[in-house]
Order: structure tokens, then C-alpha cells, then sequence
């Protein structure tokens, strides 16, 4: 049985960082990103990356500010947070897809196991 965990998520005043995290449970050889739902919002993608770490996409709204990465040692997905703005509230979830072709899943229906979330609440 694959679990995701998230953790990292908090307040934070707008400009500021968080660093959230993933641990995952089982094999480490999944495509994995991350993704967010704001109040009245449909979820949407921020980040993904490979399973090798190779490949990384980012929504155009968090490049430049937002950088995901990954230990497969510890079987953990990471997203580094900078420069964070009041729209940027959401809860953010991780991802998960049995994967080894390399490629970078960015949507919601590509992804097989789902963390609960955390919050990150940016305020003005």
C-alpha cells in the first residue's frame, strides 16, 4: 500500500519561504508532483518531476519561485517555496505514478496515489 505524508505547510507573510515535503512509502521509482486547490478553485498543478529527478515542470505561475526535487534515498518529494504570494493560499498535495519512461506527468488524472494535503496560507 503506497502513503504519501505531506508536511512543511504553515503562515507565512507574503515575500517570505516554506519548504514543503513528501514522504512516501514503498518503491521509489515514481514520477511524483505537486498540486493545490485554493478556496472556490479547481486543484491545480504546481510542480512535477521524474523519477530519476532528471525532469522537472512548473506551472507558469510559480516558475522562478517554486523549485520541486527529490531524494529517492529517503523516498522524499520536496517543493521549496520563494517569494510567496497571498495567491498562493491553497492546499498543497503530492502525487504519485508508478513511472520509468522519464516523463513529467502534469495532470490530476495521471496520478495513481494522493496525499491529504497541507495548508499554506500566505498573508498580506
Amino acid at each position: 500500500q503506497v502513503q504519501l505524508v505531506e508536511s512543511g505547510g504553515g503562515l507565512v507573510q507574503a515575500g517570505g519561504s516554506l519548504r514543503l515535503s513528501c514522504a512516501a512509502s514503498g518503491r521509489t521509482s515514481y514520477a511524483m508532483g505537486w498540486f493545490r486547490q485554493a478556496p472556490g478553485k479547481e486543484r491545480e498543478f504546481v510542480a512535477g518531476i521524474s523519477w530519476s529527478g532528471f525532469r522537472t515542470d512548473y506551472a507558469d505561475s510559480v516558475k522562478g519561485r517554486f523549485t520541486i526535487s527529490r531524494d529517492n534515498a529517503k523516498n522524499t518529494l520536496y517543493l521549496q517555496m520563494n517569494s510567496l504570494k497571498p495567491e498562493d493560499t491553497a492546499v498543497y498535495a503530492c502525487a504519485a505514478k508508478w513511472d520509468l519512461s522519464g516523463k513529467v506527468p502534469t495532470k490530476t488524472t495521471e496520478y495513481d496515489y494522493w496525499g491529504q494535503g497541507t495548508q499554506v496560507t500566505v498573508s498580506s
